[in-house]
């Protein structure tokens, strides 16, 4: 019985001990954990991430079940509430899934050289054909400028890149945005949440349409050029291109047009060698003492937006970080392509512009002898004609997206019917913007002053002003001054440059009309 009872005893005060300790271990965790530190024991650690996995488990369930719901069987998206969930912390999980798919199947990255790629694409377009002429009006300091805008841009590009990333608690960078427009909403949050947005939908739409209109403009007059003897006005042919452009309203995708895009390429590279060859043929006639220190003070800030709106690569730039296999690579892709553009636009500019001095017209080719220029022009023109759906079709989407698929919030019903069919008044509104470009081409023929303008406008604000203004409000804890130095100094200069532009733009545009001048 003694034994008994000293057993009992000891049963009770053993676990009294247990229950002590075990309070005192919480208590000590608890504390810990205020602290910021981890004090959870192996049990507890296994039940965590028990719960983890049955939350993964349950958020993949949820993204079946939404799979499964969808009676159309093409792309969708993860809710609301799951768009900002991934397991391994790593950003937004904005990821889209076709029907059938694996939902651990990952989309193709690129890597930096295709990156690096599209950005040479994006920044060394048919558009530096209008840099010569800037050259006209800058002399050494358009050369400067040219340097000037590649250092900044590449800057401006890697800063936006930064605002969509924050630390974590760890001290680790994490993804927690995916394009311009969530970093322009985050800077203007709480206030205004949406504002950002719309500012840079509004100059997106602006820059894509202007781009647009530049194709048109660009086609006619190279052909006005090319066959000046045949009794069609340059507003004739842009009549012509423009019927060549009319079944971009039908486009559902760029698959078709993406195939042509490394031939476009490679034709103008092809045009750019036989431009500083012929060039380089007339070295002896260069005029050097043509090119001087002074600048045209009416001119020359339309030279700034034409030079700043060839390096516009701004708006793709975070999809592109995004979808790379190494975005640790992104800085050093950056660094190459604007060095190699920088570079490559400031020989062609100057060598052409010493071939021709004075006489440099607003699209170069213009300049060439009869017979060249109708093969160079006829091949530009079939590179603008191919690259003006990409701009149109990016336009449409942004459109659409946001007057007419704002989840539910849209101002206008939706322009697709059952089966993604695009309903008859879609088609209409897509004819109508081909049919706007047609319109602004053939009453503002003028290359050079729509491109300044456009650059002025749009360029400066999508490249200089709101990627700096953007970093200082959102990564303002962690720049150093140099940054802000940096930062400020872009804003101020972007600012001047966007302000003046834009007024002698305008300016250059009326004196145009009233003169009844051509290019």
């Amino acid at each position: 019985m003694a034994h008994l009872i000293r057993h009992k005893l000891t049963n009770k005060l053993t676990n009294a001990a247990h229950t002590v300790s075990n309070k005192s271990q919480a208590k000590v965790s608890g504390v810990f954990a205020r602290l910021g530190f981890q004090a959870a024991t192996d049990e507890e650690g296994v039940g965590f991430a028990e719960c983890d996995d049955l939350d993964y488990d349950y958020r993949q369930g949820m993204q079946m079940d939404v799979l499964q719901g969808d009676d159309e069987g093409g792309e969708c998206g993860l809710e609301d509430g799951d768009s900002h969930y991934q397991r391994d912390g790593t950003g937004p999980g904005r990821q889209s899934f076709k029907a059938g798919e694996s939902l651990d199947e990952e989309k193709p990255k690129i890597t930096s050289w295709e990156a690096g790629w599209n950005v040479t694409n994006a920044i060394q377009g048919m558009f530096v054909l209008g840099l010569p002429y800037a050259i006209l009006h800058g002399g050494y300091l358009g050369l400067f400028l040219i340097i000037f805008a590649a250092v900044v841009c590449c800057y401006t590009g890697k800063i936006l890149i930064a605002c969509l990333y924050e630390e974590n608690e760890d001290g680790i960078k994490v993804r927690v945005r995916d394009s311009y427009v969530d970093v322009a909403n985050a800077c203007c949050a709480p206030r205004f949440p949406a504002l950002g947005g719309h500012v840079v939908n509004v100059a997106q739409i602006i820059e894509l349409v202007m781009t647009c209109i530049l194709y048109v403009v660009v086609s006619g007059n190279l052909m006005y050029n090319s066959f000046p003897g045949l009794p069609v006005s340059q507003k004739a042919w842009s009549v012509v291109a423009t019927a060549a452009l009319l079944p971009c309203a039908f486009l559902k995708n760029l698959k078709a047009v993406s195939k042509f895009s490394l031939l476009c390429t490679l034709a103008h590279f092809v045009i750019n060698v036989l431009v500083i060859a012929y060039c380089l043929s007339r070295a002896r006639e260069w005029a050097w003492e043509k090119v001087k220190f002074y600048i045209d003070v009416k001119k020359f800030p339309i030279s700034i937006g034409i030079i700043v709106f060839s390096y516009t690569s701004q708006i793709f730039l975070p999809s592109l970080e995004g979808n790379m296999q190494k975005p640790s690579e992104f800085h050093c892709m950056m660094d190459w392509t604007h060095i190699a553009a920088c570079v490559l636009k400031g020989l062609f500019a100057l060598v052409a512009y010493l071939t021709w001095a004075d006489a440099t017209k607003e699209v170069i080719t213009d300049n060439l002898p009869s017979a060249i220029r109708a093969v160079v022009n006829l091949f530009l023109v079939a590179k603008a004609l191919l690259s003006y759906p990409l701009p149109f079709f990016a336009a449409v989407e942004v459109l659409e997206k946001s007057l007419f698929q704002d989840g539910g919030r849209a101002l206008f019903p939706d322009c697709y019917g059952p089966g993604g069919r695009l309903k008859s008044w879609g088609l209409g509104l897509r004819v109508a913007l081909v049919v706007f470009t047609l319109l602004m081409a053939v009453f503002v023929p003028h290359f050079a002053l729509l491109m300044g303008l456009t650059g002025s406008l749009t360029g400066a604000g999508l490249c200089f002003l709101l990627p700096s203004l953007f970093h200082l409000k959102l990564q303002w804890r962690n720049l150093l001054w140099h940054h802000v130095f940096f930062d400020v100094a872009i804003f101020v200069i972007g600012g001047i440059c966007a302000i003046s532009g834009f007024i002698h733009s305008i300016e250059g545009l009326i004196e145009a009309f009233r003169y009844n001048i051509h290019d």
